[in-house]
């Protein structure tokens, strides 16, 4: 493999190309009009414009970055993460044109695209799974028997689903039924497919999922967990390596498990089994994620594992470099989504021009992303601007390498989550790890941030009166009230 094309855009696009770059292989940027001036497309050896900004019209058009593809000899398509990674027909493609999909197979794709397909994947691997029905369901009265079998409340889900669209909460049976036609409607608008399922509510879960990788002869690894409870509306804000609750007899019993999972779709690169883990450390299979996850930074620091490396290698047809016992987890990573929203507005996403963009630099800090200083947030992607990641020997060291980050990364121009990054690192709850996925529910509101900016202001200030204060004791200024001469003008 010589020449690799990365279907996507951003920062994962060219977290992709360093790598590639390293391993000698040469890369092939896309973009659309809105990114011609992008970093990765600068950073590429090749790239080639897809057509207009919106997604449909560019990122999307698998076709025409296929034949892109071939016009330019390119021997493999690596998909990142979004866009057309979980899409089962683009990968048939790519392999049906001669070129290397740099990912899982299709048939593993498909599998657990569906939670419905996947929960039947898995079932003869005697996995925990959440309690409820493991089939599609539009039948109010057997919708009704089944909640009130495993018990209020349930959780409505969309078969097809993720980030939190085609969900819904059901605390009585009163709201069974317009619950239900709600997520049946959302997941049809969503995904194409209105199929949803009923499993019970997990009222205050962590959400905890274990990194695999498998290779072409059947060799298949665990690398640890990564812990991604800190959410807002179902979807991600921070995550860290290892989990602070997970005892080491948990953590090997779930490392099995997701293994099993891999096996039991054939899985072939790296992929994510995700679990959720209620108060008493029970665990549950939720889904899996057949592609790079965007916070595979944190496994990466510490297993010292170039995930995409090990991508390109198994796409190569090579086998792992190392057994499950050559794995070790070593210190803490944390890792902050910067998204380019208004936490202050209940995370609306906030576009404009970065009239400000100074990176955090320094040792333990890492910073992936895809944009430069007075370039334009566009309305028409996902609004993250940047992942920050840094590293301690402990947890306690990480959390404060990441403050200190946080200081140092100045973004002027649109508002992002750099402040609600820093309350949650702050946080009692955060630093002594007793938090669930309801911490933004439970802990934070806009008014604590704008307590936190006053706090700020008025340490800053009385610290600025005290250093005054210092000066003027060194400098033996005389405190004279004003110039003799200013009274005495006419």
């Amino acid at each position: 493999m010589r020449k690799i094309l990365i279907a996507n855009r951003g920062e994962i696009a060219l977290r992709v190309m360093k790598t590639a770059r390293k391993m000698g292989i040469a890369v092939v940027a896309v973009y659309s009009e809105a990114d011609r001036d992008a970093p990765h497309v600068k950073f590429a050896d090749e790239a080639i414009c897809l057509g207009p900004p919106p997604s449909n019209q560019s990122y999307l058009k698998g076709n025409e970055i296929i034949e892109a593809a071939l016009a330019l000899g390119v021997d493999g398509i690596h998909p990142g993460y979004g866009f057309l990674s979980e899409n089962a027909g683009f990968a048939r493609s790519v392999e049906a044109a001669g070129m290397t999909f740099i990912g899982p197979r299709p048939d593993a794709i498909e599998i657990m695209g569906s939670k419905l397909a996947a929960k039947d994947a898995v079932k003869a691997y005697n996995i925990p799974m959440v309690p409820g029905i493991d089939k599609a369901i539009d039948n109010i009265e057997e919708a009704i028997q089944v909640s009130r079998e495993i018990g209020f409340p349930i959780l409505i889900k969309a078969s097809a689903g993720g980030g939190g669209k085609g969900m819904r909460v059901v605390e009585a049976e009163t709201e069974l039924e317009e619950q239900m036609q709600r997520a049946i409607s959302e997941a049809q608008s969503a995904f194409g497919d209105g199929s949803v399922f009923i499993e019970k509510y997990i009222s205050a879960p962590r959400h905890i999922e274990i990194q695999v990788l498998a290779d072409q002869e059947g060799n298949t690894v665990h690398l640890f967990e990564r812990e991604c409870s800190i959410q807002r509306r179902h979807q991600k804000v921070i995550e860290e390596a290892p989990s602070a609750i997970l005892t080491s007899e948990i953590r090997e019993a779930m490392g099995r498990d997701a293994v099993k999972v891999a096996k039991a779709c054939n899985y072939l690169g790296a992929g994510t089994v995700e679990f959720l883990i209620d108060d008493q450390l029970n665990y549950y299979f939720l889904e899996m994620n057949t592609r790079l996850q965007v916070e595979h930074p944190v496994t990466e620091w510490v297993t010292g594992v170039d995930l995409v490396e090990q991508q390109i290698r198994i796409a190569r047809g090579l086998t792992l470099p190392f057994r499950q016992e050559d794995l070790k987890i070593n210190g803490h990573a944390l890792e902050l989504r910067v998204y380019a929203e208004d936490p202050e507005d209940n995370f609306m996403p906030s576009v404009g021009k970065l009239s400000v963009y100074k990176r955090p630099e320094g040792e333990n800090i890492r910073l992936d992303d895809g944009y430069e200083e007075d370039m334009e947030i566009p309305i028409y992607y996902d609004p993250m601007i940047a992942k920050l990641i840094t590293y301690g020997v402990t947890r306690e060291a990480a959390i404060r390498r990441m403050i200190e980050a946080i200081e140092l990364f100045d973004i002027e121009g649109v508002a992002t989550t750099l402040p609600f990054g820093r309350f949650v690192f702050e946080h009692e709850a955060f630093i002594t790890a007793q938090f669930d996925t309801n911490f933004v529910k439970q802990y934070f509101t806009p008014e604590a941030l704008t307590s936190t900016y006053q706090s700020e202001a008025s340490i800053a200030a009385a610290l600025a009166l005290k250093l005054q204060k210092q000066q003027e004791k060194i400098l033996k200024v005389p405190q004279t009230g004003g110039s003799q001469w200013d009274k005495n003008r006419v």
